[in-house]
């Protein structure tokens, strides 16, 4: 369903499990970024009635996701760190078009979008079958069901949208896109990391 060329390998469960603390951070700083990539779909075309509805419902969810995983760290007695960059995320905002039309510029952002909830997605599948944490577990599970949505959900929006775009040729040149910056990492305790 997600159309990832490379998975994870399932190693990068114990540099997870070697520092929880790190990961939870990282994860919830994850979830108000795409709160807030949302948010900025929204403003950037908020003609789409149904985009605007769909994606405020989408960033809310990012937010309670944020809340819960605090609501995680607080329990464990751990701290919010300060938020990180993700330079996955960074990397793969070089391949959207930043000087084509309007919609063109919109297609990328929601394929974007779409692919860094494949790969959450991805990782939270790897993760809840993986750690040795029963909650976490469960949580992680629950998330990739979540994150399975968010990405059909952005990859639909760019499909209805994108009349005048080539959006299957644009996604698979994502898709191989992220399969060469996606070999640099899985190896630190980050989500996308």
């Amino acid at each position: 369903m997600l159309h990832l060329k490379l998975e994870t390998d399932p190693r990068w469960v114990n540099i997870v499990e070697s520092n929880i603390e790190e990961i939870l951070t990282d994860h919830a700083w994850c979830e108000q970024k795409a709160a807030t990539n949302a948010i900025t779909i929204i403003t950037l075309n908020s003609e789409h009635v149904d985009l605007v509805t769909d994606l405020l419902a989408l960033a809310k969810e990012e937010l309670e996701h944020f809340q819960m995983v605090h609501d995680i760290i607080k329990k464990r007695g751990y701290k919010l760190g300060r938020e990180r960059k993700d330079s996955y995320v960074n990397e793969l905002y070089k391949f959207m078009n930043k000087g084509g039309n309007r919609e063109q510029c919109m297609v990328d952002r929601l394929l974007f979008s779409a692919m860094i909830e494949a790969r959450s997605c991805e990782r939270f599948k790897l993760l809840s079958k993986e750690i040795k944490d029963p909650e976490l577990s469960k949580f992680y599970h629950e998330l990739m069901i979540s994150e399975a949505g968010h990405y059909t959900t952005f990859i639909s929006f760019a499909r209805k949208y994108g009349k005048n775009v080539d959006v299957e040729k644009r996604w698979n040149e994502l898709v191989q896109f992220e399969s060469e910056i996606i070999k640099n990492y899985g190896k630190h305790e980050t989500i996308h990391g």
